[in-house]
């Protein structure tokens, strides 16, 4: 195997685009791995820690990395610009300043998907100018996310993010985002995966989302103190089209919650909330926000009992759940806690275990393969998998395992073909559960990615918490033993 590294000097492209350049890379054979990224300090480091050469790149260049077969490396690498070409052959060029794009085009809304040192400058410029922000980008500062989220406030703006992964506003999807009708239940979330789900969740019972705002992982943090939260519970109230308003976060912060609960009071609408990390699961909360709608909830959302899972030999004791969504992770954690079982993570709540080092899964280990640690200068796993596959890779080869929890989203954005990237490794000779986030309106197709599943023989559930609850299931059996 060998490594190449090419430098395209002042060749800024979308970090989303390089993500997708870098997967069907990878794709190719005899490509063992493939990075495209900008030259940041931060990136120049993860490419030396991958043992590639560190090169004399800026953060205004672009670095793209290639390991693998030399004939294959050197095939990509001479044709880099064939990979690297974006938008339609023959249509105009996109503009490549906000102020040439304000030029030519009506537009009340700003996506901002820039290196993080970049990315507070352009959402000032962005809100300065009269639009609210999505703001894709991370590795923004707290310092600059606050600054940010007041001055959206005091011009009746909203920033959505630092790291905000999804929207669904007007009936159109930005980021990671599934196709899905518009209806009347609102959304604000913390928590990208969570709204995807969520929103899944209630098209495949029948209703829909009216808007859908994301406020990235740290809104409701007692830093921030949810700004853009209660920014967005003010748009939805006023909506003539939402009827209720769903709230969905990660573990949010104590001062945080109290300030939530106080808005939420005042609130003229039916509130439905979801904080993970309590006893509420997405489920919970989509069941209550159909009933608020008038819609009874279909027998897929309700508690089910499904047949224990035998023919795990007696040293097979553990539960290793590889996630590409960081909610899901924590809703897991939730469940298998409720229960009195510990898990490991990289992303523990409270009451679990940290995992010191995330390259090795000790016990019950549940990873969220989206966080940082994984993904810097790497494709998401929701774009693309290999990250996600050579885990599981090892995670086979610990003769301690018996259970594999998995989830997959389907959507925008994300693998053609999630299942397909893990299908030969599954079963395995393991107890594996899966849930599969998505519409038959997504171009992967749920249909037959869960056919996939279970003709391979993995336990499908329709919801990731349901899977969730069967490995616990499976986890107490195991407790117990013979």
């Amino acid at each position: 195997m060998i490594r190449k590294t090419v430098v395209r000097r002042n060749r800024y492209l979308d970090s989303v685009f390089l993500m997708q350049v870098a997967r069907r890379m990878s794709e190719r054979p005899g490509i063992e791995d493939a990075s495209a990224l900008l030259g940041t300090d931060a990136n120049r480091a993860v490419l030396a820690g991958l043992g590639f050469e560190v090169l004399d790149a800026g953060p205004n260049d672009l670095v793209v990395a290639l390991a693998g077969e030399a004939a294959a490396v050197d095939a990509v690498a001479t044709d880099l610009e064939a990979w690297l070409a974006p938008g339609v052959p023959g249509a105009a060029p996109d503009p490549r300043s906000l102020e040439e794009a304000l030029r030519t085009r009506a537009a009340d809304l700003a996506v901002i998907s820039v290196p993080g040192a970049h990315a507070a400058r352009e959402a000032r410029a962005a809100l300065r100018a009269g639009l609210h922000v999505f703001l894709f980008s991370s590795n923004v500062s707290l310092e600059d996310e606050v600054s940010l989220k007041l001055e959206a406030r005091d011009r009746g703006l909203i920033v959505m993010g630092p790291d905000c992964g999804t929207a669904y506003l007007a009936g159109a999807g930005l980021g990671f985002t599934n196709a899905i009708r518009r209806g009347p239940i609102g959304l604000v979330g913390s928590t990208g995966t969570g709204m995807q789900e969520f929103a899944c969740l209630v098209h495949l019972a029948g209703s829909g989302i009216s808007n859908g705002i994301g406020t990235g992982g740290r809104d409701l943090s007692d830093a921030v103190a949810g700004l853009s939260t209660l920014a967005g519970i003010d748009a939805l109230e006023a909506d003539p089209a939402t009827r209720v308003i769903a709230v969905l976060s990660k573990p949010p912060g104590a001062a945080a919650t109290r300030k939530l609960a106080e808005r939420l009071g005042r609130c003229a609408k039916p509130v439905v909330q979801c904080l993970l990390g309590g006893e509420d699961t997405l489920d919970d909360a989509v069941i209550r926000a159909l009933r608020e709608v008038g819609v009874e909830a279909p027998a897929f959302l309700l508690p089910r009992t499904d047949p224990p899972f035998l023919g795990l030999r007696p040293e097979q004791r553990h539960v290793r759940g590889l996630f590409a969504g960081g909610t899901l992770c924590y809703q897991a954690q939730a469940i298998f806690r409720q229960a009195g079982l510990t898990v490991h993570s990289n992303a523990p709540l409270h009451g679990m275990e940290t995992l010191e080092d995330p390259d090795r899964s000790l016990g019950n280990t549940f990873l969220d393969m989206g966080a940082e640690y994984f993904v810097e200068g790497r494709p998401h796993p929701m774009i693309d998998g290999t990250q996600r596959r050579r885990r599981l890779e090892k995670e086979l080869r610990d003769p301690s395992v018996g259970v594999l929890l998995l989830d997959f989203i389907l959507g925008t954005l994300s693998s053609p073909d999630p299942v397909g990237e893990v299908l030969d490794l599954l079963p395995g000779g393991l107890c594996v559960a899966a849930s599969v986030c998505g519409t038959e309106g997504d171009t992967q197709g749920l249909e037959s990615q869960v056919r996939a599943l279970k003709e391979a023989g993995v336990r499908v559930f329709p919801t990731a918490a349901q899977a969730a609850r069967f490995c616990r299931d499976v986890a107490l059996t195991l407790q117990e033993g013979p």
